[in-house]
């Protein structure tokens, strides 16, 4: 088992790739910590992996309140005593909102949940990391990380940021044992798309029919990259990117 005695805390895995990120780690042995803002959710996914003879606990989360990404920490140290794993995967749409047709809503939103929180969260859990010798840091970017035209203004912008915010990080404390990597999930049958993969003629549809898999990915496919990189055998791998998409964007 890759993740036997490792605890890890996964955002955003009530659904899509965090449940299936989370319920992967359990199943290779790791203590897992499921984030989300929904309780029913949440318990359900705890229920499942506790079934599958895994081991983990639900803590509702708002990951843009300082004060509840306190709580998750607390929770998880007083519950397990470490952190060795944080999957920075919480992150909302939004709209395909031009700058001249985005509020200051939409961008606060999308920018505080998918590039400040995770900021904050790994403000928080490296000096445990370091102080316990290490540890892995996962963080579900996107294909809007690279390129234009894949989302709207704010959500391409915050996956940019993500992506530098990536490397920086790694960067900064690859020497103390902190590595720290990103995946950029190509289109994924999960809630956040669902509406898009419903129309046959929609162009991100037409465009997966021209990708080399010519299909939609699945929440699993992307968990067992975030897997890889969470585990030794990624052990001299830093700041790195890897697309899991298909194929969709080489084209």
């Amino acid at each position: 088992m890759r993740f036997r005695d490792k605890v890890a805390i996964v955002t955003g895995s009530t659904k899509g790739i965090g449940r299936a990120t989370a319920e992967l780690l359990a199943a290779e042995g790791a203590r897992v910590v499921v984030v989300g803002t929904t309780e029913e959710a949440g318990k359900e996914v705890v229920s499942g992996i506790k079934a599958a003879g895994g081991e983990a606990f639900f803590q509702k989360t708002d990951v843009t309140s300082g004060e509840a990404l306190d709580a998750l920490i607390k929770a998880a140290v007083d519950a397990y005593k470490k952190v060795d794993i944080l999957v920075n995967n919480a992150g909302v749409g939004g709209s395909l909102a031009n700058m001249d047709q985005i509020t200051d809503e939409e961008w606060d939103k999308v920018l505080s949940t998918n590039l400040t929180a995770p900021f904050q969260m790994m403000r928080r859990v490296i000096p445990l990391m370091e102080k316990n010798g290490g540890g892995v840091i996962v963080n579900v970017a996107s294909m809007a990380s690279t390129g234009a035209g894949r989302g709207g203004i704010a959500y391409t912008t915050a996956k940019h940021g993500f992506l530098g915010l990536t490397r920086q990080v790694a960067l900064d404390h690859g020497h103390s044992g902190i590595r720290v990597n990103a995946v950029m999930p190509g289109p994924i049958d999960t809630q956040m798309i669902a509406r898009i993969l419903s129309m046959p003629q929609h162009p991100v549809n037409m465009k997966i029919k021209m990708s080399p898999s010519g299909r939609p990915g699945q929440p699993e496919e992307v968990a067992k990259a975030i897997a890889f990189l969470a585990s030794d055998e990624s052990s001299y791998i830093h700041g790195a990117a890897l697309a899991v998409d298909g194929g969709y964007t080489i084209f």
